[in-house]
């Protein structure tokens, strides 16, 4: 939208392109990282209770009692606090990225590359911090 001058109509237009583009792209990201999560990690269970009943001859019982078992509240709802933060980071920094886009197709081929490393090493950043916080208080 910055190099075919998109967000400047949008000056012209009197929009605030924060409150049209910036905060609902963010406020996606910081909900649908959670809901990704959680519904990997439905999957991951099913998925290990199939093959451990299917393949590996598992009593079904013991595989969701045991499962159960070790599954702790706390680390879903940690697990969704820091996919939460993960999808800030990603937001902001891919916004921010894109809105400093030079123009041309190599502009926006190294905004891309700069916000998929930024927010990879923020991402493990905010990992390595919100795991100390979350797990050793």
């Amino acid at each position: 939208m910055k190099v075919t001058e998109q967000i400047d109509a949008l000056y012209t237009l009197n929009t605030n392109p924060y409150n049209f583009l910036i905060i609902p792209r963010v406020l996606a990201c910081f909900i649908s990282l959670p809901l990704l999560t959680l519904t990997g990690d439905v999957l991951g269970i099913l998925g290990g209770f199939l093959v451990g009943v299917t393949t590996l001859e598992f009593n079904p019982t013991n595989y969701l009692l045991n499962t159960m078992k070790f599954l702790e509240l706390a680390d879903i709802i940690s697990g969704l606090i820091k996919a939460g933060f993960f999808g800030l980071i990603i937001g902001v920094l891919g916004t921010f990225h894109g809105l400093n886009t030079k123009v041309g197709a190599k502009g926006v081929g190294k905004a891309t590359i700069n916000s998929v490393v930024w927010s990879s090493i923020s991402v493990l950043a905010a990992n390595y911090i919100l795991t100390e916080v979350l797990f050793y208080k």
